[in-house]
C-alpha cells in the first residue's frame, strides 16, 4: 500500500511561497492501475517525485509498504563521468541487487553495445533514456511510477518498452501521470484529477475525464 495523508508541497519563489500540492490524500494498493490527469504545471511530476521519495513533502505523511520505482526513464541521476555499466552497478548497490544478475538483461535490452562501457556524458539523450528504462526493468518493484508516456527510441524500441512494462508486469501497481486521456484510458482502471493543488479521486476513469475536460 502507498498512502498519502494531508500532503502539502510548497516552493519558494521571488513572489513568496507557492503551494503546488494542497492537502493531497491518496491510497494505492498492490495491483492498482492509477492514472493522474492534469495540465502542464499542475504538479503531476512533483507528486510523482514525492511518492518516489526523491523529494519530501512540506507537510503531511507518505507511507509505503511496497517497493516503489523511480520515475521510469528518468536519467537525471546518472553520474556523467562513470560508464553506463558503472552507473548500473551503483544503482544495484543502492537497491541491494547483485549486479551480475541484471547486467545481461541491461546489455540486451538497452541495445547500447560498446557504449555501455563508455562514460554517460558521451551519450545522446536517447541513449540515456534507453539505459534508464533498461535499469528500471532490471530491478523489480511492486509499484512503477510513470511520468508521462515512455517514448524511448524508435517505434520498434518503443513497442518493446511497452511490452516489457505493460504486459510482462501487468500484475504490478502503476501510477501514470499524464495530460493525455487516451494514455490513461489504455492503461488505467481508475483515475484522479490534479487541479489547483487538489487531488480529486474518481472510481471510474470516464468520470475523471468528464471533470478534467470540463474544469481543467
Amino acid at each position: 500500500m502507498i498512502e498519502l495523508s494531508g500532503v502539502n508541497k510548497r516552493y519558494g519563489t521571488r513572489q513568496g511561497q507557492r503551494t503546488i500540492l494542497d492537502g493531497v490524500n491518496l491510497k494505492v494498493a498492490r495491483g492498482d492501475k492509477l492514472g493522474i490527469l492534469g495540465k502542464n504545471g499542475s504538479g503531476k511530476s512533483t507528486l510523482i517525485r514525492l511518492i518516489s521519495g526523491s523529494e519530501q513533502p512540506s507537510a503531511g505523511d507518505i507511507k509505503r509498504s511496497m517497493s516503489v520505482s523511480w520515475p521510469l526513464a528518468f536519467a537525471g541521476g546518472f553520474q556523467g563521468s562513470l560508464t553506463g555499466l558503472d552507473n548500473l552497478r551503483f544503482v544495484c548497490r543502492v537497491y541491494g541487487v547483485p549486479p551480475e544478475r541484471v547486467i545481461p538483461f541491461v546489455e540486451e535490452f538497452s541495445e547500447l553495445g560498446i557504449y555501455l562501457r563508455e562514460p554517460v556524458k558521451k551519450y545522446s539523450s536517447g541513449m540515456r533514456a534507453r539505459l534508464a528504462f533498461a535499469i528500471s526493468m532490471a530491478i523489480e518493484f511492486d509499484c512503477f511510477l510513470i511520468d508521462e508516456v515512455i517514448a524511448v527510441g524508435d517505434a520498434r524500441f518503443h513497442a518493446k518498452c511497452n511490452y516489457e512494462l505493460f504486459q510482462k508486469r501487468k500484475d504490478r501497481a502503476m501510477i501514470l501521470v499524464s495530460h493525455d486521456p487516451r494514455i490513461v484510458r489504455e492503461h488505467c482502471d481508475r483515475a484522479c484529477v490534479l487541479h489547483n493543488g487538489k487531488l480529486l479521486d474518481f472510481s471510474e476513469v470516464d468520470s475523471a475525464f468528464v471533470y478534467y475536460q470540463t474544469y481543467c
